[in-house]
């Protein structure tokens, strides 16, 4: 994980501008937040070179793109150690059908965002690859009936 680094009104600005337009050009950038482009590409770098900015890409409507149905999967592990939370990451990683794991306090120990096509996907999903792993003790699945915040930015 990269150090906090300390950002001012101007950098904050930038961020939310490029949340919303990632590929603005430089120049436009610059206008925006009443810099020449040499000092805003500056702090662009600064941003980039910290982490903070840690990477562009599309942001892909997975229910456009085919995927209709979210389901949010609560798993519990029979066991808490490091290496079985370890072990147990690096196999769900490899699942295409889970788009975010978050590891988790209280009773459940993971929390899988999984989008699928259709219920007969999940199910799929579920039975030959999910329930397959060793060690789960528990799981319990919720599906999203709509999203309504789908923010990418910090508060």
């Amino acid at each position: 994980m990269s150090a906090k680094i300390t950002m001012d009104a101007t950098d904050r600005q930038i961020l939310r501008i490029l949340r919303e337009e990632a590929r603005i050009p430089i120049v436009d950038l610059a206008l925006r937040v009443g810099l020449s482009p040499t000092p805003c590409n500056r702090r662009l770098r600064k941003l980039e070179d910290s982490g903070l900015i840690a990477g562009y890409g599309a942001r892909i409507d997975p229910a456009v793109a085919g995927f209709g149905i979210t389901a949010f999967v609560s798993v519990e592990l029979e066991r808490q150690q490091s290496d079985e939370l370890t072990r147990f990451q690096h196999k769900v990683a490899q699942f295409e059908e889970v788009v975010t794991g978050s590891l988790m306090t209280g009773t459940q120990d993971f929390l899988l965002e999984v989008a699928v096509e259709s219920l007969e996907d999940f199910e799929n999903f579920l039975q030959s690859r999910l329930l397959r792993l060793p060690g789960i003790r528990a799981v319990r699945s919720r599906f999203a009936l709509r999203k309504f915040i789908d923010r990418a930015r910090l508060p």
